[in-house]
């Protein structure tokens, strides 16, 4: 059945899971979850002209269109499977706790000035998004970068099952998504699957020496190499973060010095892998540093936004107590007066969240702010003298009434809390 319908995959190379998108030509996958079943919508795949739909309950229709399969969303990942064996190319597979979507693009910027390049899109880092990712790969390309997601134990490694990696990285192993993976022991087993995979498959891993915990977790690899500010293969260092970042390269490459357009001094070990994959995969070096130099994120990661006389670092895509805590500590370096932070609720804590969340309250404390603001989540069960709000449309409200000028703020936190309101305010 996997032949047949990737038979008419080769003809039609586009897939879709919603028919409000679903354009006439494509494979209409309908897949089910707490709030949805795509299964309902068959009749209208098929009017809107879907090359094949797949789905695993019988709607009553006969069609010769239709793919009856006992659950439609192992069969999409089977079909990745199938489309990833017949790529006999590099598949560089990243993920971690922090970093991951900015190491996945500032890897495929590198690789892209020198090969045809894929890599995942937004965030279809998950169960859906990396079988829809593979399936997305053209068959010319000849380099995949594929971000993986994670937030409990057995997920990465049933992503390795139909992605094949031959390369990876993982970024850190930090407090993220300690509810699902069973405290941060549990998050480097659960990220390790990557590297387990490597382990078994003779493959190959970019490895962050400075953290000591990859020392053990990449034994065994067959083949390491290592990116750091210390003892490794491709080394360098901060040179300046106010606010952008300048990197010195003192080895592993003949670039000397890069001048990025990202801030927080976090995003050192992202630009070190991503000279340390363009090494590998011998990028020259001054492509190397044009594609890195040349990258200017508009993710709501690490970006930087100027509103009048203010300066905005907004950073609110996701949040945990170790992303948090490195934002926090960058800011607090930064040499500007007048310093707002602005800070949301972080997720998927467990029983850890409201210790965490009183953690980084206890180390604002430590530094000297203008102005701090708590929003939502377990903020709300911790001890501080701070602004809190319930919401962000209520944080932004409160500083749309007060006017500030020549200042700079720090936005930061878990999509759910919707930190890009706060840039309202400033309208």
């Amino acid at each position: 059945m996997i032949e047949a319908l990737y038979g008419i995959y080769l003809q039609h190379p586009h897939i879709q899971t919603d028919t409000r998108k679903l354009v006439e030509g494509e494979i209409f996958f309908a897949l089910k979850g707490p709030n949805f079943n795509g299964n309902a919508f068959t009749a209208k795949a098929l009017e809107i002209g879907a090359a094949a739909v797949v789905c695993d309950e019988d709607c009553g229709i006969s069609d010769s269109r239709i793919f009856l399969v006992a659950e439609a969303l192992a069969t999409l990942q089977d079909l990745a499977l199938h489309h990833r064996k017949q790529l006999r190319i590099p598949f560089l597979a990243i993920t971690g706790s922090n970093g991951k979507t900015t190491t996945k693009e500032l890897v495929h910027a590198v690789l892209s000035t020198t090969y045809k390049s894929s890599t995942t899109v937004g965030n279809l880092n998950n169960h859906i998004g990396v079988p829809l990712t593979i399936l997305a790969i053209p068959p010319d390309t000849e380099i995949a970068v594929i971000e993986m997601g994670a937030n409990h134990q057995k997920e990465i490694e049933s992503y390795c099952r139909y992605t094949l990696p031959t390369h990876g990285v993982i970024t850190n192993c930090g407090k993220a998504h300690l509810e699902g993976f069973g405290g941060i022991e549990g998050v480097r087993k659960g990220k390790g699957e990557l590297f387990d995979f490597l382990r078994a498959n003779d493959g190959i891993a970019f490895v962050m020496w400075d953290y000591d915990y990859f020392h053990e977790m990449s034994k065994g690899i067959p083949h390491l190499v290592t990116y750091g500010t210390g003892s490794a293969s491709v080394n360098g260092r901060l040179l300046e973060s106010e606010p952008f970042l300048q990197v010195e390269m003192n080895s592993g490459t003949s670039i000397k010095k890069i001048s990025t357009q990202l801030v927080g001094d976090y995003n050192l070990p992202n630009i070190l892998v991503a000279v340390a994959v363009g090494e590998y995969f011998k990028v020259p070096s001054e492509k190397t540093k044009a594609a890195i130099e040349n990258y200017s994120p508009t993710n709501s990661r690490s970006q930087l936004i100027k509103k009048g006389n203010n300066t905005i670092i907004f950073d609110a895509y996701n949040a945990n107590p170790s992303s948090m805590k490195a934002a926090i500590e960058n800011f607090s370096r930064l040499h500007q007066q007048n310093k707002y932070i602005c800070i949301g609720g972080m997720m998927e804590l467990g029983t850890e969240s409201v210790k965490e969340h009183q953690a980084i309250v206890d180390l604002l404390q430590n530094y000297k702010w203008k102005v701090v603001i708590l929003t939502g989540g377990d903020f709300s069960k911790v001890s501080h003298l701070y602004h809190f709000f319930e919401n962000a449309q209520i944080a932004k409200d409160w500083l749309k009434a007060n006017s500030p000028n020549n200042s700079i703020f720090l936005i930061k936190g878990s999509r759910s809390m919707k930190m890009e309101t706060l840039l309202d305010a400033f309208d």
